[in-house]
């Protein structure tokens, strides 16, 4: 037997640097992580505050950011390390990507340098967590309609609105909240504001009722006249390019993480064929069910190849957002094929909680909508094909 790394030579494009990271990911995984991760997303909790800690002990919070107590790893260790917490779950590896990709590199990118030393050493160590307030109930593809208002107000500023979906948002400690910046005379702009929890006139919700990323959390944040300090905007953040710089971040991360729900699906899976006996023989012995196991073993494994490849690119700088686009949309679009198609192997059994493939694929669902729905990826591509712009 041979798993789909060895079939297409993976770890012979990786240092072994790389391949040290990717393994302790995964044994934190297998020892911390899956001996509860259906019992979290049966009952619909992630106990973060308690996780989060000994993920900033490995190093995997802001891994890719340099200083500020981050480890300053190579883009593709952070694939990776996203690989081996997908694989446990989705909604690990998104709390990890929303604290490290979206709130920690905000505060990195725009932020000032009281800012970067108030958060981002807590941040790395888990000891503070964050949240990224962007999508808001009526505006999800189309985050430059939000309606969230930060108005000047003597030095400060006064915020209203609200976001939704909001990962991490009733556990944070702080929010990055994007909004557009009324400033006097001057045409609003979308800026970044930091809202530590507890500010007066800020709540966050957990959303309830969730068929997907279950072991998650998941808030509703509201801004009723919460007025902030100067110093609460990031300095640096000017225009919807601030946010969607952080998100093209985090979609990175999922290009690889969404693979690792896949192959944790179709290794439970094989093993499952291989013990599993249907009219005195093996499952796996059966022609229709090889041929499922080595197509999707096939588009695993190309999109392995292409999960390395474009973090060799990033690692040179030189990747550009449709390539990131372009792998969010595959990784996604065949995982979510993949887990599908292993429940079929699985039968009934593949419906319960005692196998991750159903669980993998109702993540994936969110996944597959979330930072980008496939749809939205497709434009993107197909105006970098065209150069017509087809989103309105």
């Amino acid at each position: 037997m041979v798993t789909v790394e060895e079939l297409f030579a993976i770890d012979a494009l990786l240092s072994r640097e790389e391949r040290e990271i990717r393994d302790t990911v995964a044994a934190f995984g297998a020892q911390r992580l899956r001996p509860h991760i259906a019992d979290w997303f049966e009952a619909g909790t992630f106990p973060a505050r308690e996780i989060a800690p000994e993920l900033g002990k490995l190093g995997l919070l802001g891994m890719h950011l340099e200083g500020y107590g981050c480890a300053g790893m190579s883009a593709t260790a952070y694939g990776l390390a996203c690989q081996e917490l997908e694989a446990v779950d989705s909604g690990v590896r998104s709390m990890v990507s929303v604290q490290g990709s979206l709130a920690m590199t905000a505060i990195h990118k725009f932020g000032s340098e009281e800012q970067k030393q108030r958060w981002l050493p807590e941040m790395a160590a888990g000891a503070a967590l964050g949240c990224f307030g962007l999508t808001e109930p009526d505006f999800g593809s189309n985050p430059g309609g939000m309606r969230t208002r930060a108005k000047r107000d003597g030095d400060g500023w006064v915020l209203n609105g609200s976001k939704m979906w909001i990962t991490n948002g009733s556990v944070a400690d702080v929010a990055v909240v994007w909004a557009y910046a009324e400033d006097g005379d001057a045409k609003p702009v979308v800026r970044g504001f930091l809202v530590p929890a507890g500010t007066p006139g800020f709540t966050a919700r957990e959303m309830h009722r969730k068929l997907s990323l279950r072991a998650s959390i998941t808030a509703e944040l509201d801004f009723d006249d919460v007025r902030l300090p100067a110093d609460a905007v990031l300095p640096e953040s000017r225009g919807l390019s601030s946010p969607l710089a952080c998100l093209s971040e985090a979609r990175f991360g999922i290009i690889f993480g969404a693979l690792g729900a896949a192959r944790d699906c179709l290794s439970a899976t094989i093993e499952y064929a291989r013990t599993r006996e249907v009219f005195d023989k093996p499952l796996a012995a059966y022609q229709l069910t090889q041929g499922k196991l080595a197509d999707m073993a096939l588009e695993l494994g190309k999109g392995q190849l292409l999960a390395v490849h474009l973090g060799r690119l990033k690692d040179r700088g030189e990747i550009s957002a449709e390539q990131i686009s372009a792998g969010k949309l595959n990784s996604t679009r065949e995982a979510i094929a993949i887990a599908r198609e292993c429940r079929t192997i699985l039968g009934a059994n593949g419906i319960t909680l005692d196998y991750p493939v159903l669980r993998h694929a109702n993540n994936l669902e969110s996944v597959l909508t979330y930072e980008g729905t496939a749809e939205v990826h497709q434009l993107v591509l197909g105006k970098a094909l065209t150069d017509a712009n087809a989103f309105r």
